[in-house]
Formats: C-alpha cells, structure tokens, sequence
C-alpha cells in the first residue's frame, strides 16, 4: 500500500485560486484528481483517506492556474521589479512525515495537461539555480538572476518541488527574489514540506531578511495542512528487520525490497553543501537516503558532514558495513561519529553488515568505546525508533 494522509476540513475559502471565466475556453482540462484517487483506491494500491481527498480539491484548483494566459514581459521589464501576480500561483503542502503529500503532488504532476512541467527535490533545484547564476555572472550581466530566472520560466509553466527545507544561507538569500521572478513569468509552483510556512529557516543566520519570503509563500501559494493521525511511511517500517548480518547478493536484495517499497523506486540524487564543501547522496527520494559504507566512511567527512545528512534525512540505508578494527581504524572512527549523529537526530537506520553490532568491532584500540555505538545500533533497531515530525 501507498502511504497517504488526512484532512475533513477542506481548503479555506480565503485561499481560492481565481481564474476569469473569458480563461475557461482555452484550458485544456485536467483529468478528475478526485476520480483518479478513487480508482487507486479501488484497485487497492493506496488507503482511502479523508485528508489526501482535501488537498486534492486544493490541487485541483491550483490546475486552473495553468490555464490562465502567460504574461508577456519585455526583456526589459524582466530587469525591473516584478509586478505582484493576481491571485494564488500555486500551493504549499505541509505535514508529517508519511503523511502522502510527495504521493498527492505525483498524482497531480501527472494529471496536468501540460508539456512544460517538471518534478525535482527542492534542494536539487537550488542547487541548479547557483549553477545557472555563476555561470551568468560570468558574462559580465547586471542583474544575473533575471536571465536565470527567464530561462527557467520559458521552459517550465508547472515546478513541483518535494520537500521545501531551507538550511543554507546562500538559498536563504536567493529564494525570495527568485520566486516572485518565476511568479511573474506565470509559473505556477506545487511545493510540499515538513514545516508550516513560518517555520522555515527557524533559528537561521540572518533570518530578518528571509522573512519576506514567508510572507510570499502565504500571498501567492496555498497553505494547506495535511492533519493525519497515520504516519504511512513509519508504519512500513514497524516491526520490520533494520538490521541485516548479512554480505553480498542476499543483502543487497533485502535492502532492494525495502528501498522499493520506500521510495517506489524513485531515485533523486542529493547535494548538501557543508561549510562549501560539497557533500553527494547518490540515492535519495522523499526522505530516505540510501548509501554504501565506504561512501560515508571511507571519504574524509566529518561530524559536521554527518549532522548536515542526519538533518536532510528521516530514513538511512546503508549498504556493506564491513567487519572493523586496526586495519581500517579511520573508517571505523567515522562509523562512530555517523551513528552518533543519526541517533542523536533519531533518524530512522536500515543496513547490511558483516557481522552483529557487538561483533562489528572486537579488536584495535576503542573497542571499548565501541560499545556504546554497539548499544546504539541495538536501540535503533527498536520497532518504534526514529523521529515522527
């Protein structure tokens, strides 16, 4: 079964998207959200839920956006301060973790009638946009977001983002201008995050100057709670093994089999930036990250690198723990540092190793200290480890 979630509510009549009547003959109509949910229903691949059937009407009114004209700016005017667009250009889901909003905005990004749409993690996105900004800055141009956003907004009438989070200053600072760019292109923008709006960038460096773009958030996009008591994506994991001693193909398939049934297979490469350095998560989708050992331990990072991973994920798969000692000292140091970070931030571990956690580690220096990364490893295999907001 799907994960999926919960709300009789509604959305609030305040936050109605408004599209002239004139606009109705040239939108090409979305398919029924409402009547492609049941069928899922029916045919049993998700659980009928109250919550995930609200935010569908929020979706289906945010597709009547795309019908509305695309608004014709110079490419002067794409210089100067965009004007504020009319109504709503979107919708922000929020919520728990598990609760279905990545599964809602898929369901929506696939019933939009349009060509000029894209799906991409919100950190990947970011990431692309300081790419796309370096490489303007290059060419000697003022103002090198206003081309970057152009380039954006001419290829793109829909951008669904999973997993809005911002943690970075740089993103902090570039995200608020960036977005009333898009809006002014006639972007319409489907996010979905963990946080209430004004949660975002909580407790961040210079936060004064972000607060603009909360407030952005609230004006064009609706805010739209997804409030359930199941938490779908926890649930697939009570009760289930974490923690394999097991090597090779048999490993591999048991992680597979759970990756699967996590992610559905989807597979969205991650880069955090610590301290700017460059940290990669090769496999990553909604949440869940998926590593081998000597990707995380074998390279030289660091308890800063860990903690940035451990904030950025809720579940953590790692392939191919090795047995431990002298031979590899380093890498086991790392491991202890990795798993005092993920327990620390009660994310969720799922891994294959070569032996038990008491047996991992039995000779060399800090096999004492060990110990305590053994306990660890024991507690987080507990059926009602790991965080839930």
């Amino acid at each position: 079964m799907r994960r999926g979630q919960i709300n009789n509510s509604g959305p609030s009549h305040q936050d109605r998207l408004t599209v002239s009547p004139r606009q109705r003959p040239r939108e090409r109509q979305m398919t029924d959200l409402i009547a492609r949910y049941h069928a899922l229903v029916a045919d049993g691949e998700i659980t009928a839920d109250a919550a995930q059937v609200a935010a569908l009407h929020v979706l289906e009114e945010v597709g009547a956006a795309l019908a509305a004209p695309v608004p014709k700016r110079s490419f002067l005017k794409r210089f100067a301060k965009p004007q504020a667009p009319e109504g709503k250009r979107g919708a922000y889901l929020w919520g728990g973790v598990g609760r279905g909003k990545s599964m809602l905005m898929d369901l929506f990004f696939a019933a939009a009638p349009i060509a000029e749409k894209r799906r991409v993690h919100f950190h990947a996105f970011m990431q692309e946009m300081h790419a796309a900004l370096h490489a303007a800055r290059q060419t000697g141009v003022e103002d090198a977001l206003a081309p970057v956003a152009a380039d954006v907004a001419r290829t793109t009438r829909l951008l669904c983002f999973d997993e809005m989070q911002i943690t970075d200053i740089t993103d902090a600072m570039l995200v608020g201008r960036l977005f009333d760019l898009l809006f002014a292109d006639g972007v319409v923008i489907v996010t979905t995050s963990n946080r209430v709006p004004d949660d975002l960038y909580k407790n961040g460096l210079n936060r004064d100057l972000f607060l603009p773009f909360i407030e952005t958030i609230k004006e064009r996009l609706i805010v739209h709670e997804l409030v359930s008591e199941t938490d779908y994506r926890q649930n697939r994991l009570t009760g289930a093994q974490r923690y394999f001693a097991l090597r090779g193909a048999e490993a591999r398939e048991k992680l597979d089999a759970i990756w699967e049934d996590l992610t559905g297979g989807e597979n969205h490469p991650l880069t955090l930036t610590v301290k700017g350095r460059a940290v990669e998560i090769p496999r990553y989708h909604n949440g869940v990250a998926r590593m081998r050992f000597w990707e995380l331990c074998g390279q030289p990072l660091g308890a800063g690198d860990y903690l940035a991973l451990a904030g950025a994920v809720r579940v953590l798969m790692i392939d191919d723990i090795p047995q431990l000692g002298r031979s590899n000292f380093n890498e086991a140091k790392r491991f202890v540092t990795l798993i005092d970070a993920l327990y620390e931030a009660k994310v969720q571990l799922i891994c294959s190793a070569a032996a038990a956690p008491e047996m991992l580690y039995i000779e060399g220096e800090g096999t004492f200290e060990f110990e305590r990364t053994a306990s660890r490893l024991r507690e987080m295999q507990d059926a009602d480890w790991g965080r839930t907001d």
